[in-house]
């Protein structure tokens, strides 16, 4: 594939991006690829860098290492140009209080040259009908969610790049965010970066994962790889684990991991009757027998736990984002520039 070709197929890349603050290590070499068009899920733990990341996609604080680019174009403190094509809500959403939420996004309207009926649009979309006249500010956090997103989508981006964008809603909220991403990545071609917590709302919605811990991008997973490396197993109770993981090795069950009290038998979906027997056979209570599909949250936490384990510094790296300053010198100055106005 040519330069040009990537770079037309490439929504969001990342080449070694590092953010340091002092001697906590927040970004750590990042390699993040976003395909156009596609929905791609942000995952990691609190603190694991994904607000970081989002940042300095945005331009809104400095790299200390590495380059961003978006749409094709270099990221760079300040610039502006290729945000106009770019709709993001970055953490908790915010508005102008006193502001009806048609002010505020008229608001965002003239900021970015949408058109007039932008505004109409956008309410009715995010279901602000009864609350156009409203003041932000009493509105409900849900419906404050609900503005925000309006405000990212009223220019018609080709991008969306969200931190926790069902934060607040309500189940039916949702289940609406849900599918309007997916209308507009199917019908626009709008590709949408999300980062989110809620596990099973990301297998529904994602086309790739990206799992991110302490930093470090340690998976870029497909759906059909996901699948692939959930696991199936079954869990087996019993009043002697050890005993029974030697019983159930002599029987010709290959592989059996301990998960605590209980072990995890595997490949053994179409032998748990066998199973059974050999456990009360030997004279072992069985306290349970459950067939299991390991699901996105259950490979998450496996796969960050494992890394956990691998790398050192896990209160350095929680702390990373918890203490990633804003508020620090470079945010401000960086993000000035921006004209799409997204939740700052």
């Amino acid at each position: 594939m040519s330069a040009d070709t990537g770079m037309a197929t490439t929504a969001i890349a990342t080449h070694g991006l590092t953010k340091r603050y002092d001697d906590v290590l927040a970004v750590d070499s990042l390699d993040l690829h976003v395909r156009r068009g596609e929905i791609y899920g942000f995952l990691g733990r609190n603190g694991a860098g994904k607000t970081t990341t989002i940042r300095m996609l945005l331009g809104l604080i400095r790299p200390s290492d590495g380059e961003v680019e978006v749409l094709g174009k270099r990221v760079r403190p300040g610039a502006s140009d290729v945000f106009a094509r770019v709709g993001y809500l970055v953490e908790s959403a915010t508005a102008y209080p006193n502001l009806t939420v048609r002010e505020n996004l008229d608001i965002q309207r003239r900021l970015t040259g949408a058109p007039r009926a932008a505004v109409p649009q956008a309410i009715e979309l995010m279901r602000l009908d009864g609350y156009a006249d409203r003041r932000a500010g009493v509105l409900s956090l849900g419906n404050r969610q609900r503005l925000s997103l309006a405000r990212a989508l009223l220019h018609r981006p080709e991008l969306l790049i969200l931190d926790e964008p069902a934060n607040a809603l309500d189940p039916s909220g949702i289940v609406e965010i849900r599918r309007l991403l997916r209308s507009l990545a199917g019908e626009r071609g709008v590709t949408v970066l999300m980062s989110s917590h809620i596990l099973a709302e990301v297998a529904h919605l994602a086309d790739r994962i990206g799992v991110v811990h302490e930093g470090r991008l340690l998976e870029e997973l497909d759906h059909d790889q996901l699948q692939a490396r959930e696991r199936l197993y079954v869990a087996v109770g019993t009043s002697e684990p050890e005993r029974a993981a030697t019983l159930l090795g002599e029987a010709g069950f290959a592989r059996i991991e301990r998960d605590g009290g209980r072990l995890r038998v595997f490949g053994a979906e179409e032998r748990v009757a066998q199973i059974a027997r050999t456990v009360i056979d030997a004279g072992l209570d069985l306290t349970e027998l459950t067939p299991v599909h390991e699901d996105l949250e259950s490979y998450f936490l496996r796969l960050t736990g494992d890394a956990a384990g691998e790398m050192a510094g896990d209160a350095t790296g929680n702390a990373a984002e918890e203490t990633s300053g804003d508020a620090m010198g470079d945010a401000a100055a960086d993000g000035a520039g921006h004209v799409t106005g997204g939740d700052r």
